[in-house]
């Protein structure tokens, strides 16, 4: 399931840097802090003030060549300021810009200074200042300004709501100096924050707001940017062409040698799946992830890759965890029951449908942020109790008395005892039965679910379910729609099932109140999908964001996964921790690849002509 642009970086528990370099100005104002040239999250930065380059890149890597990935749908718009509230917006679009601090992503939620080449802060962080680099230039000539930075916030936080969320604490931007701006906020001891505003997207204000365009609207004009890359062709809906920029300001800066190493990067568009895969067997397509475990098994044995000319490499996933569920719009009454909302669960075969269509690739998800270290698991205790003990009386007591388990059903005793309870559960709840169809006891409404999805695989485990869900009398009608359509509706929230997926860093902060908070509920375009509005779940996300150290926030992200399962909000999927890769083989990477960044495709690799020759793939 595609994702929003730009997504929520690594998010924060504690920011300790490295002592400033001298020249870093040594004069500061009392109480503002030092400057820092980097903010880590979990203890010091890895890279010293005036590090050459990252260490998993090859910093002799070739420029050349060009890659091109593969893209479902469509696309009509080119404005990341409206991404996710209107249009679609087009693939690789980041690589045309930067931000004001870059990640490293060989250490979890660590950022370095990129078109800030320095930053400070408070001991109570109640703001956080921002010097740009003097260097820092548009494609066009023009400086990167002050006023760029603030133009960029204050127009992405009124004109889209996930930046209106993700910035709900920061009430002012201002510049305070040549050439620094400081952002200030409402609350003190929110230690992210100055790392979430270091990952602003700056945009150009004398662009954007040019005579005959629009912040606010839709455009395909190729816009203006300061990155790597710059947009230099397109046909509407089906390609988009990106090309290096030679004399980018930052094509030496050391967050950015031995990366970016491709001429020209190729979006091309396929409506469908399957023609999708068909391309890249075809070699229209060098790079691919493979999500559907029947292709993983079944779909690469073809003469390519026996004669070595298409690699198949797995790559393990260890800086995000995730959720991944069957989402009922908990905006609908009939959703609002937690009895109705635990027998879809049980409803759901998640063993016979892993046996027969994934091939035994993958495992039940039980938590929110599965995979990390952040999962809950057992009954809580130490900490964890501690902060659930508050809430007591708010939350579901099972919290206190039982572990969160997920229905299993390994063979056909099982699955008729788990349809058993979902009767008894829904009949609890005021769905009887009558003639064959589940209906409400006292206005006689059928329970039919209309579920909605966007790719012709869906149909393949959503059907199942729909099958299993017609034993309870409960009709479950498959609609698969366009991706455009399909995304204007979840925004709005317009459905009644989906399945949604919310990836999660190693330290999550205010990025859920997006996902969870009763206040995103309300507004189209959140994360918030389901549609959970709860005042002890809204309670729990502040106890995270205001975490005081890695204890803390674990504690607080356990309790926080603990009760979103016991009120089963969602019917869990499935997840595997490792991405499935297939490639033509004519790329080469650096001997050590970065730990949190999977594969790291394209960005640290390069085209290999020898390679390509030695294997017959040449293109």
């Amino acid at each position: 399931m595609r994702r929003r642009f730009p997504k929520a970086a690594a998010l924060a528990f504690s920011i300790i840097t490295t002592i400033a370099a001298p020249s870093l100005a040594p004069a500061q104002e009392p109480g503002a802090g030092a400057w820092r040239h980097g903010a880590a999250l979990m203890g010091e930065p890895r890279y010293a003030p005036g590090f050459e380059h990252f260490d998993y890149v090859n910093p002799d890597a070739p420029k050349d060549g060009t890659v091109r990935l593969g893209a479902l749908g469509s696309f009509d718009n080119f404005n990341p300021i409206v991404a996710g509230v209107r249009g679609d917006l087009g693939a690789g679009l980041g690589l045309i810009y930067e931000t004001l601090m870059t990640e490293a992503l060989d250490e979890p939620s660590t950022s370095y200074g990129l078109i800030a080449e320095a930053m400070r802060f408070p001991d109570d962080y109640s703001s956080v200042t921002f010097r740009l680099d003097p260097d820092a230039r548009w494609h066009d000539g023009t400086p990167i300004s002050a006023r760029d930075v603030i133009w960029s916030f204050e127009t992405l936080k009124a004109a889209n709501p996930l930046y209106m969320t993700y910035y709900a604490n920061v009430v002012s931007a201002e510049e305070t100096a040549p050439g620094e701006v400081t952002f200030s906020f409402d609350v003190t001891g929110n230690r992210e924050l100055p790392k979430i505003m270091g990952q602003l997207l700056v945009l150009p204000e004398h662009w954007f707001t040019a005579e005959g365009r629009a912040p606010d609207e839709t455009t395909l004009e190729p816009p203006l940017g300061s990155g790597p890359y710059r947009l230099a062709e397109y046909v509407p809906g089906r390609s988009i062409v990106y090309e290096r920029v030679p004399d980018a300001w930052s094509i030496d800066h050391p967050t950015n040698v031995g990366k970016y190493n491709f001429d020209e990067v190729r979006y091309e568009y396929f409506r469908d799946a399957t023609v999708l895969l068909e391309a890249f067997k075809a070699d229209q397509v060098d790079f691919r992830s493979e999500n559907v475990a029947r292709n993983w098994a079944t779909a690469y044995d073809f003469p390519a890759r026996e004669e070595g000319r298409v690699v198949l490499e797995t790559f393990p996933i260890l800086s995000t965890g995730r959720m991944q569920a069957f989402t009922p719009n908990l905006r609908q009454e009939r959703f609002q029951d937690a009895r109705v909302r635990r027998a879809l669960n049980l409803a759901f075969d998640f063993e016979d449908i892993n046996r027969t269509i994934f091939f035994g690739s993958y495992e039940r998800i039980d938590s929110f942020f599965e995979g990390l270290e952040l999962a809950s698991s057992g009954l809580p205790e130490g900490r964890e109790l501690e902060i659930l003990e508050e809430y007591r009386g708010q939350i579901p007591e099972s919290v206190f008395t039982e572990p969160y388990t997920n229905p299993t059903s390994p063979d056909a005793q099982a699955r008729r005892e788990n349809l058993r309870e979902a009767d008894r559960l829904l009949r609890e709840a005021g769905w009887v039965v009558e003639e064959g169809r589940r209906v409400n006891a006292e206005t006689g409404e059928p329970f039919d679910i209309e579920f909605l999805g966007f790719q012709p695989t869906d149909e393949r485990y959503a059907l199942p379910y729909a099958q299993a869900l017609e034993r309870l009398g409960i009709r479950l009608d498959v609609r698969i729609v366009d991706p455009a359509q399909y995304q204007n509706r979840v925004r709005s929230f317009d459905f009644d099932m989906t399945t949604s997926l919310w990836p999660q860093t190693l330290s999550p902060g205010n990025e859920q109140r997006d996902m969870w908070g009763s206040r995103a509920a309300e507004i189209p375009g959140s994360q918030n999908y389901a549609g959970i509005a709860d005042p002890a779940v809204d309670a729990l996300i502040e106890r995270v964001v205001f975490a005081q150290d890695r204890e803390e926030l674990v504690a607080a992200t356990r309790a926080l996964d603990r009760v979103l399962l016991h009120n089963d909000y969602v019917i869990p999927q499935w997840y595997l921790g490792d991405q499935r890769t297939a490639r033509w083989n004519r790329f080469s990477h650096p001997e050590t690849m970065p730990l949190y960044a999977a594969s790291a495709f394209p960005t640290v690799w390069w085209y290999d002509g020898e390679k390509a020759r030695e294997t017959g793939a040449v293109r």
